[in-house]
């Protein structure tokens, strides 16, 4: 079967909460349907979905191409002028790119101001611009919207710097998606590239698979921005945002076929994927040893205090308790998880001396004796016949997963 003469080089998955509407499995389904040979994934400001992605591409022969939809401050601002973010849409090249992103990322989350959205700067940008492809955003990027402003010098200037940050890796995107700024920048989107001698890439921006999907990722955005459907003042779908085929898409760029063509160009200078590894934890004890005897301390002094405060005082109903907390706390340090039940109870109990209401545990994790020592969860397993193994079981080797509950109003205090 001959492959699709376009790829799609803008993903939202599921991972972009409340917007992008695709699971990681099913844009690798939804690409092989098509028969497109690659697809790339670019959640906004985030890498979450690019294991699953990839190993989901990889299973159905469709190459993944692993990229972010970035967040960028706009440079050469005065220090007292508001902030403006802009987004870049960066692909990896190789292993060198990936890390790059992944470094991108965490930056975006991490250094910056608490009250400002997640971004980085155009400095911070160009010491992790190695192994990067860069795509202008189209619409949502500053090259368009500064042109569909009329400021062809500042935008000219915003090119030079990206050019130079990125050489022969940069393309000029274009989408046709009923966008008022792409329809008012494209011509001149066009004459700069044609100037500068520059890429121009076709894409379509994809929140979900499959166009009878419209009416219901509307709702989503309304989910999302507190309104209703009925409102005409709030954010509202592009019925245009879907996965489209290679015909739909050569069609809508009959005009610019180097266009679509610069699509397989890209996908064919990607070349990596999400590598498999094992969860790399922080340790609030130094080593592993470290962890397993500060968690046994911790679990131990926890249950104590858990049987004064529900006046367990009969020796033989401590005893039980004592025997199933040395049963879990064995069967933890031999799958190698004491590290992860520190940090759990870590945040939990700072959110609860900062008075931030917490759940009192749901789940599986709610069977652990361990877990309510130490004040990750408020149900006695025991008085409630609860089973540790629904949680955690040697026989079945993967990472545990507390579900936690904060309070709506302040749970982003405890994010930051």
């Amino acid at each position: 079967m001959a492959h699709a003469p376009y790829i799609p080089l803008r993903n939202l998955s599921a991972y972009t909460l409340l917007e992008g509407a695709i699971a990681p499995k099913q844009l690798a389904a939804r690409a092989k349907e098509l028969g497109f040979p690659a697809a790339a994934l670019t959640d906004r400001n985030g890498l979450y979905a690019a294991m699953s992605f990839s190993d989901a591409a990889s299973k159905a022969g469709v190459q993944p191409i692993i990229g972010v939809t970035l967040a960028v401050a706009r440079p050469d601002r005065p220090e007292t002028a508001p902030l403006v973010l802009d987004w870049l849409v960066l692909l990896a090249q190789d292993e060198v790119g990936y890390d790059n992103l992944c470094a991108l990322v965490s930056q975006a989350h991490v250094e910056r101001p608490v009250e400002a959205d997640a971004h980085v700067t155009m400095d911070v940008l160009a010491t992790h611009a190695d192994g990067l492809l860069c795509l202008t955003a189209s619409g949502e990027g500053a090259l368009a919207r500064l042109l569909a402003e009329d400021q062809p010098e500042a935008a000219g200037a915003y090119l030079g710097r990206l050019r130079a940050l990125f050489g022969d890796r940069l393309y000029i995107e274009l989408s046709r998606a009923d966008d008022p700024v792409m329809e008012q920048a494209e011509a001149a989107l066009l004459d700069l590239a044609y100037a500068r001698d520059l890429p121009i890439v076709a894409t379509n921006p994809a929140c979900y698979a499959d166009a009878d999907f419209h009416g219901a990722h509307d709702v989503l955005l309304c989910i999302a921005n507190s309104s209703y459907v009925e409102s005409d003042d709030r954010p509202k779908s592009s019925s245009q945002s879907w996965m489209k085929p290679a015909e739909a898409m050569i069609e809508l760029f009959a005009d610019l076929p180097e266009a679509i063509a610069n699509t397989l160009v890209v996908a064919r200078r990607c070349a990596v994927k999400a590598p498999k590894r094992r969860p790399i934890l922080p340790s609030l004890a130094g080593d592993r040893e470290g962890e397993e005897v500060q968690l046994r301390a911790d679990a131990e002094a926890g249950l104590a205090a858990r049987l004064e405060k529900a006046e367990i005082t009969d020796p033989e109903e401590r005893r039980l308790y004592s025997e199933r907390l040395n049963y879990e706390l064995g069967i933890i340090n031999q799958m190698g998880f004491p590290g992860y039940f520190l940090i759990v109870a870590d945040f939990i109990k700072w959110a609860k001396a900062q008075d931030i209401p917490v759940g009192p545990g749901r789940g599986s994790g709610a069977g652990s004796v361990v877990a309510w020592a130490l004040t990750i969860t408020d149900l006695d397993p025991l008085k409630l016949g609860l089973l540790f193994e629904r949680f955690l079981n040697p026989e079945r080797v993967s990472m545990p997963d507390f579900d936690i509950d904060f309070c709506e109003t302040r749970r982003g205090e405890v994010i930051r």
